[in-house]
């Protein structure tokens, strides 16, 4: 009997490249797709000439088909830093639209099974602690974050149609913040930037007065909550993340003593609609999925500092990780 096939969009991205690895383990034959506006193929390199790995350089909002058998989709492209989707807004909007509507579609033709990857910012800044999948959110759809928030709300809204009236399998993931190997070190979120600063012997920026709250997951623990919601009935979202909560100044102050660097935490202005807070009540996932993290925060920091500190030189001194100018169309 010939393997299971499995279409991985965003594959050469932090969580996709992670993906790839564990339907490999599996023994799945696995096919990575991206068209590498956020991705990096140094992610998949370890990967090349697996017998049971394909790659295909490809936008998903582009007509999008597979040949032959698909049994399994997971829809994870998507540039999902604010320095990305900052400078790419269309483009972040059209790969939670234009994408998924081809990917649902290429679902329900091939009878495939579909996980898509959604987020906590679907809570946006939220007036309900912790966030439950109940709650709706509080999202500025007109704000700069909007791009992202929305296009994500929308995912989740043509998923969900096209179970209820297609009857296609869908998943529902939605991810809190995680952190681990193969980060991209420049995207502007709090830990890569945090280490990165470290590491270059440059003073820690925190936003504001570092009060607000994020709750970190540790990648292989979000990898493996993905893989059993998506083997599993359960069709309604599902939070995936770590309940530990930190606000961002003594989180700074954590990566600060792991590192040891002899530098100082500087203050600059909060961006425009910064989450104030974000903690994931993890009940459903606990009671469907038999899901919960388990690896401290000390721990998961320690690993993930030890991928940024092997990287070269060159690398860790770039300023710009990614020049968007061949995808924006004017």
């Amino acid at each position: 009997m010939s393997k299971e096939r499995v279409l991985i969009t965003g594959a050469a991205g932090f969580l996709g490249s992670h993906l790839c690895e564990r339907f490999l383990k599996e023994g799945y034959h696995v096919i990575g797709m991206d068209n590498l506006i956020t991705g990096d193929l140094r992610n998949l390199a370890h990967l090349n000439g697996k017998e049971n790995f394909t790659f295909l350089h490809h936008d998903v909002t582009n007509f999008t088909h597979v040949s032959g058998r698909l049994d399994h989709i997971l829809h994870f492209a998507s540039p999902a830093s604010p320095i990305d989707y900052l400078r790419i807004p269309i483009q972040t909007l059209k790969v939670g639209s234009i994408g998924i509507h081809r990917l649902l579609g290429l679902a329900k033709d091939k009878g495939a099974r579909i996980t898509i990857a959604s987020t906590s910012e679907v809570y946006g800044d939220p007036e309900v602690h912790p966030q439950t999948e109940e709650y709706w959110g509080s999202v500025n759809p007109v704000g700069p974050r909007g791009v992202y928030d929305e296009a994500k709300r929308f995912q989740e809204a043509i998923t969900t149609a096209y179970h209820t009236y297609h009857g296609v399998e869908t998943r529902i993931a939605r991810i809190f913040n995680t952190y681990g190997p193969r980060m991209r070190l420049n995207d502007g979120r709090a830990l890569p930037a945090f280490i990165g600063q470290s590491l270059r012997g440059e003073n820690i920026t925190v936003f504001g007065d570092g009060s607000q709250t994020r709750s970190f997951c540790y990648v292989d623990e979000l990898i493996e909550g993905i893989y059993k919601l998506h083997f599993s009935e359960e069709t309604r979202p599902v939070n995936l993340g770590n309940p530990v909560e930190i606000t961002i100044l003594d989180f700074a102050k954590e990566v600060l003593k792991l590192t040891g660097a002899n530098v100082k935490i500087v203050h600059k202005d909060l961006p425009t609609d910064d989450p104030n807070k974000r903690r994931p009540d993890i009940t459903r996932a606990k009671e469907v999925l038999n899901w919960a993290p388990t690896i401290d925060r000390a721990e998961g920091l320690k690993r993930t500092f030890e991928y940024f500190r092997a990287l070269s030189k060159e690398d860790l001194h770039k300023n710009e990780h990614k020049d968007f100018a061949a995808y924006i169309k004017k």
